[in-house]
This record gives C-alpha cells, sequence and structure tokens, in this order.
C-alpha cells in the first residue's frame, strides 16, 4: 500500500507559479511511477505530467509542455509539480498518482492522493 497527500495549491493569478508537492509513505515507492492528474469541472480528468519508476523518462501533455516540470526526491519519498507561467485553463483540482504500470499510461495508476485545488485567475 502507498498513501500520498499533496501539499502546495492554492489561488494565483494567470503567468504566476506554484509548487505543488507530494509527500509518500508506504513499502517500495521508489519502484512506482509517479504522476499528476487533473480534472476541471465538467471535464474528464487527464494525466498532466508522470515520470517512470527510475525518473529516467518523462511524459507531459501537450498544454502544459515547457511550463510544468514534474521531479521526484526518492531520498524524501516526495513528488513535485513546478507549474510556471499558468493559465486560468489550469485551474482544476491536481492529483498525485503512483502506480506499477507503463507510466504515460493513465490506466496504470493504484494509488491516488485526495487532490489539492489550483485555482488561475485572469
Amino acid at each position: 500500500q502507498v498513501q500520498l497527500v499533496e501539499s502546495g495549491g492554492g489561488l494565483v493569478q494567470a503567468g504566476g507559479s506554484l509548487r505543488l508537492s507530494c509527500a509518500a509513505s508506504g513499502r517500495a515507492f521508489s519502484s512506482y511511477a509517479v504522476g499528476w492528474f487533473r480534472q476541471a469541472p465538467g471535464k474528464e480528468r487527464e494525466l498532466v505530467a508522470a515520470h517512470n519508476w527510475s525518473g529516467g523518462a518523462t511524459y507531459y501533455v501537450d498544454s502544459v509542455k515547457g511550463r510544468f516540470t514534474i521531479s521526484r526526491d526518492k531520498s524524501r519519498n516526495s513528488v513535485y509539480l513546478q507549474m510556471n507561467s499558468l493559465k486560468p485553463e489550469d485551474t482544476a483540482v491536481y492529483y498525485c498518482v503512483a502506480g506499477l504500470g507503463y507510466y504515460s499510461d493513465p490506466d496504470g495508476y493504484d494509488y491516488w492522493g485526495q487532490g489539492t485545488q489550483v485555482t488561475v485567475s485572469s
């Protein structure tokens, strides 16, 4: 079992930055792929960014490429999402995820955090 707790969400103006953090607990977390999903009101949940278990491969959805950066610190069992140049359309609940599936496969994640709200005002 893996438990995930996100933090760092909030309200920011367009063009601003936020850094989301995810603290993980549980066995063998370093063996898991990790990622961030988001879900906006009335929209389907989408995989925004992901790392494979080693951190050697990364996925970003096209709409955040060049603006968001995912990273992980295995020594701290933590995952981060640095979000720059935020846009109103980035407004959503963001979820930290972990799983043993292929890192860019949205169906490959078994463990989810509770979510943190990100709101970008225009």
